[in-house]
């Protein structure tokens, strides 16, 4: 009977001990189930419920912003500048893309530093 103690411990210490080897058939299937798994994953929508109503919101927010939806349809004259003063205001914003104005030049005005510049203030939290 102690014999047979012994030949079942053995062979349960060189199951325990001896790794078990994969055949390099099966690691390369496991290998490309595992890679196109990993795959397939990144297709599947995360949020189908969230990606049926993508862009909802923007189309709300253009109809909001339409003063008159029915402009095109709308055969009357526009009211409230003549045609020589239109014509007047998109020349002018033509122009200032070929001459732009210079920037104004006066110096640096410190606001709220109360150190150089503009002076005023009271130097802020610590009464500088």
């Amino acid at each position: 009977m102690r014999d047979d103690e012994d030949a079942l411990n053995m062979h349960t210490n060189l199951i325990a001990v001896t790794p078990a080897r994969l055949h390099p058939g099966r690691v390369a299937v496991l290998a490309a189930v595992a890679i196109a798994t990993l795959t397939l994953a990144g297709c599947i929508s995360a949020t189908p419920r969230l990606d049926a109503q993508s862009g909802i919101a923007v189309n709300i927010a253009r109809t909001q912003q339409i003063a008159n939806p029915n402009a095109s349809r709308d055969n009357a004259p526009v009211e409230g500048i003549d045609g020589q003063a239109g014509d007047a205001a998109v020349d002018s914003y033509r122009e200032s893309f070929v001459n732009p104005r210079p920037a104004l030049s006066g110096g640096v005005v410190n606001v709220g530093s109360g150190r150089a510049g503009s002076g005023g203030g009271g130097g802020g939290m610590f009464g500088r």
